[in-house]
C-alpha cells in the first residue's frame, strides 16, 4: 500500500504516510499551503499545514483522522468487511476514506482501479427497505468494492444520494447527499423521536435543512438532509469536523466525564477563534433547546463546525437533536451545564451561568428566545405515529419549567 493521498475541496493538501496506527502520520504537501497559506487549519483545528509537523502533535493528527471512521458495531461491520482489525486505521480509511464527513477525501492512488470514476446506482424502495435491515451486511448501504463511504457515528444508517427524486447507492467516492436511520430494535420510538427534535430545531433557527420519515417498501426510515453536501460547493462538499476532532478527543471522550478534554466552555472557544460570536450564540441556543427537548447525548461528535474554501468557519447546523429522556439511561447530560450533569436539576439560571463562562454577553435573552420557539413549537406540531406517546408533553413540561425558573424536571 503507497501513502494515502488526502485531497480536500479537490486540492492536494498531503499523505497521510505509514500504516502502523500508533505511528502513521500526515505530512503536508506544499500545495497545501499554496492552495490555502501556511498554518491553515482548514483540513482541521488539530492538523494546521505546515512546512516541518510538530511531534508533539502528532497524536491529534492521528486522532482526527481515526475519527473520521464510525463506532462501536459499525466500524466492526466496516473492518470485517475488508477483513482487518477495528484498529487499522490506514486500511479502512484506503477502502472507506473517499465519502466521509466534510470535503476531505482519502485514497490511495496505487490501489488498482485508481483513477476512480464516481458514479452513481438507482435503488428502488424495496431495495433501499433491504439495506435498511441489513446494515450489518452492508455497512452504511456500501456495495462491495465499490463502496466508498464512511461516517462517524454509532447508530445503524445508510447513505443514499437524491437526484432527480430518485434515490442511488453512491459508488467510488460519489458524494452522498443523505442519511437514512432504520427503527431501533433496542428502542422502537427513538428514530421518530429523533424527527420530532429535527422539527424543533428548525424552528428554532438551528437548521435549515430538512428530515422526514419515508416508507421504504414497508420499512420505515429517518431521511435526514446532509449540511456538509451543496452542488454549489467544489465537488458537491462543504467541509466539517465535529469537536472531539478539533479538541483531540477519541471515541467515548466526546463525553465529558470520560477523561474531561471536551467541555461545552471549550467547544466554546474553539468557535470564538476567528472572532465568531454569532457561532457562540448558536451554540448556546443549541444547548437551550437540547435542554428542552431532553436531548442528553449532546456530546463533542454532535456539535461541529464547518470549514469553508475561504479559510472561514461557523458552527454546522444542528443534527442528532434527539429526545431521550424517557429512555432507560442514567438521566445525565453528555456534557456538564454550569458543572450539573443532571437533566432534570438543571434550570435556567444554569443555562445563563453557563454562557456567561463563555464570556458571552447578556446570554438570557437567547436562552428565552430558544425556549419560546420550543414552547410554540410544541403547542402547533405534533410527533409522527410511533414516537413516544409522552413526548410531546414531556417536551412541553420542560420548557415551561425552564421558562418559570424551576429545574427542568419539575412535576407540574
Amino acid at each position: 500500500m503507497a501513502d494515502l493521498r488526502v485531497e480536500i475541496y479537490g486540492e492536494l493538501v498531503g499523505h497521510l504516510v505509514g500504516a502502523d496506527r500508533r505511528t502513521f502520520d500526515f505530512v503536508t504537501d506544499p500545495h497545501a499551503i499554496e492552495a490555502f497559506g501556511l498554518g491553515s487549519t482548514v483540513l482541521s483545528e488539530s492538523v494546521p499545514f505546515d512546512l516541518v509537523a510538530n511531534r508533539g502533535r502528532a497524536g491529534r493528527r492521528r486522532n482526527f483522522f481515526a475519527e473520521l471512521l464510525p463506532e462501536g458495531t459499525a466500524l466492526d461491520n466496516l473492518a470485517a468487511e475488508i477483513r482487518v482489525g477495528a484498529d487499522d486505521i490506514i486500511p479502512l480509511l484506503a477502502q472507506f476514506g473517499r465519502d466521509v464527513a466534510g470535503a476531505v477525501q482519502i485514497y490511495d492512488p496505487d490501489a488498482p482501479g485508481e483513477p476512480r470514476d464516481p458514479r452513481l446506482a438507482a435503488v428502488d424502495a424495496a431495495s433501499v427497505g433491504r439495506m435498511l435491515t441489513n446494515t450489518q451486511a452492508a455497512p452504511l448501504g456500501n456495495r462491495p468494492k465499490s463502496g466508498r463511504t464512511s461516517l462517524a457515528g454509532v447508530q445503524d444508517k445508510i447513505v443514499l444520494a437524491l437526484r432527480k427524486n430518485l434515490w442511488n447507492q453512491v459508488l467510488d467516492g460519489y458524494p452522498s447527499t443523505h442519511i437514512v436511520k432504520p427503527p431501533s430494535l433496542r428502542h422502537p420510538t427513538v428514530t421518530f423521536d429523533e424527527e420530532y427534535g429535527f422539527r424543533a430545531a428548525r424552528a428554532a433557527g438551528l437548521t435549515t435543512y430538512d428530515a422526514w420519515i419515508e416508507d421504504f417498501d414497508g420499512i420505515s426510515g429517518l431521511v435526514i438532509e446532509r449540511y456538509d453536501r451543496s452542488p454549489n460547493a467544489p465537488q458537491g462538499r462543504i467541509h466539517q469536523e465535529d469537536m472531539n476532532q478539533a479538541l483531540g478527543a477519541s471515541k467515548n471522550e466526546k463525553y465529558q466525564e470520560f477523561g474531561g478534554k471536551v467541555s461545552l466552555k471549550r467547544i466554546a472557544d474553539v468557535l470564538r477563534q476567528s472572532g465568531d460570536q454569532q457561532s457562540v450564540h448558536q451554540l448556546l441556543a443549541l444547548l437551550t433547546v437540547s435542554q428542552a427537548l431532553g436531548n442528553l447525548d449532546m456530546h463533542a461528535k454532535n456539535i461541529s463546525m464547518l470549514h469553508l474554501p475561504d479559510g472561514g468557519t461557523r458552527i454546522a447546523p444542528a443534527y442528532d437533536v434527539v429526545p431521550q429522556s424517557h429512555l432507560d439511561s442514567d438521566g445525565k447530560m453528555a456534557l456538564a451545564i454550569n458543572r450539573k450533569y443532571l437533566h432534570t436539576a438543571i434550570t435556567v439560571d444554569d443555562l445563563v451561568a453557563e454562557g456567561e463562562s463563555w464570556k458571552v454577553r447578556s446570554p438570557r435573552p437567547t436562552i428565552a428566545d430558544a425556549l419560546e420557539a420550543v414552547e410554540a413549537f410544541v403547542n402547533s406540531e405534533t410527533p409522527v405515529d410511533r414516537a413516544h406517546p409522552g413526548l410531546q408533553d414531556d417536551i412541553a413540561r420542560f420548557t415551561r419549567n425552564l421558562l418559570d425558573g424551576r429545574p427542568t424536571g419539575s412535576a407540574v
